[in-house]
């Protein structure tokens, strides 16, 4: 029996969720994201906006240029967790093997299903638009890279002006010859320096990379010339997995203009750490290693870590080892643009006391009861009810 696997794509996203809570912004170019004269880049952008050349990921400076009207509006990923979740939800009624990859993007198993999978995505389309009020596109067929595929296809052919709201279907059998007059781009692992690779071998698109002989592609890229052999030819049997290991958790940010002044820095630096420590405690993860990074001006990038000797969520120990290590790292008269800071080596939240820790329990004690109490204020008034004398002009 062949499987039935949807690729679910939310249409423009975060616009479509300030349309719902503004509809006023409906016909009109907009895009979400930061300002252009912090250094602000586009994270999303209206069908409109996109007739001008915009898209995201572009310097919102750029963006201005190319679209004088446009309007900005800053993101609110806290309001886009809350409806990607509703809709996630909805996804998860029609079937309990759901990939979410992303915040707006979702692969479905429907192999059990005994409707087809066409039939399963305008139906998953209609209940997203009707109980939500979101546009949304999907990719059906056998496997994921095709679904994907598909559905960034659909989108990409469809001739209305806003929202796509496509649906796309591979029917098996029928997965190479999709592919095949597609350039080598489109496949998953080739990026600009393996196609530049590949044209260089006279293969730009995915049907002469599936009759190029597997054994000359393996001989000059290695095992990613297997993987890619095979994925040319419309094969994975990758299965949909339902949960993901965290690795690691992080929070950077690049500031408005190059910063020079080291307390700023290190300010800024205790307010990362603090981020990192909350999100830690969320997620009931303590971590061993902790790592800055930090973008000169140049754009040249560093990053320096430490392991520490047991683990920890609090954020105290974050800074001192995050502080430690920006001392380390620290050019006078180098301006900063990027910094952050992450955690990672997570181990069960259970600490293993030293002699010292047994001596001072109590004051460890004290330490956790305390960092929960500031957490709690925080979440109630704000983060900034709460404040280090440190980081106080």
């Amino acid at each position: 029996m062949h499987r039935k696997i949807l690729h679910l794509d939310l249409d423009a996203f975060f616009c479509a969720v300030e349309e719902l809570k503004d509809p006023k912004l409906q016909g009109k170019p907009f895009a979400v994201g930061g300002r252009p004269e912090t250094r602000g880049v586009v994270a999303s952008c209206s069908y409109v906006a996109r007739r001008y050349g915009i898209h995201s990921a572009m310097p919102m400076a750029r963006a201005v240029k190319l679209c004088p009207d446009l309007i900005i509006i800053s993101s609110r990923y806290r309001d886009y967790s809350k409806i990607s979740k509703k809709v996630m939800d909805n996804v998860h009624d029609l079937t309990p093997l759901v990939e979410q990859i992303s915040i707006d993007e979702a692969f479905l198993d429907c192999t059990d299903l005994p409707e087809t999978g066409k039939y399963v995505a305008s139906q998953l389309q209609t209940i997203i638009r009707e109980r939500i009020g979101l546009p949304c596109s999907l990719g059906v067929a056998t496997n994921k890279l095709i679904a994907k595929i598909a559905n960034n296809f659909g989108k990409a052919s469809s001739k209305y002006a806003g929202p796509p709201n496509a649906i796309t279907v591979i029917p098996p059998g029928q997965e190479a010859s999709f592919l095949s007059p597609m350039p080598v781009e489109a496949l998953w692992g080739v990026g600009p320096k393996t196609a530049e690779r590949l044209a260089e071998l006279g293969i730009t698109t995915i049907g002469t990379m599936a009759n190029y002989p597997e054994a000359d592609l393996v001989r000059i890229l290695g095992k990613h010339g297997h993987d890619l052999s095979v994925r040319s030819k419309g094969i994975d049997e990758r299965p949909i997995i339902t949960t993901h290991e965290v690795k690691s958790i992080s929070n950077e940010t690049t500031f408005t203009s190059d910063l020079l002044d080291k307390q700023s820095i290190l300010r800024t630096l205790r307010k990362l750490s603090e981020n990192v420590g909350k999100r830690l405690r969320r997620a009931n993860k303590c971590g061993r290693t902790i790592k800055i990074k930090l973008r000169w001006s140049d754009f040249s990038t560093i990053t320096r870590q430490l392991t520490l000797d047991n683990p920890t969520d609090q954020d105290l120990s974050i800074i001192h080892a995050a502080e430690n290590l920006f001392e380390q790292s620290w050019c006078e008269g180098k301006a900063v643009r990027l910094i952050g800071v992450g955690v990672s080596g997570f181990v069960p939240p259970i600490r293993q006391l030293t002699l010292w820790d047994e001596l001072s329990g109590h004051e460890n004690a004290k330490d956790n009861k305390l960092q929960n109490a500031i957490d709690n204020l925080r979440d109630r008034f704000g983060d900034k009810i709460v404040q280090r004398a440190s980081d106080l002009s």
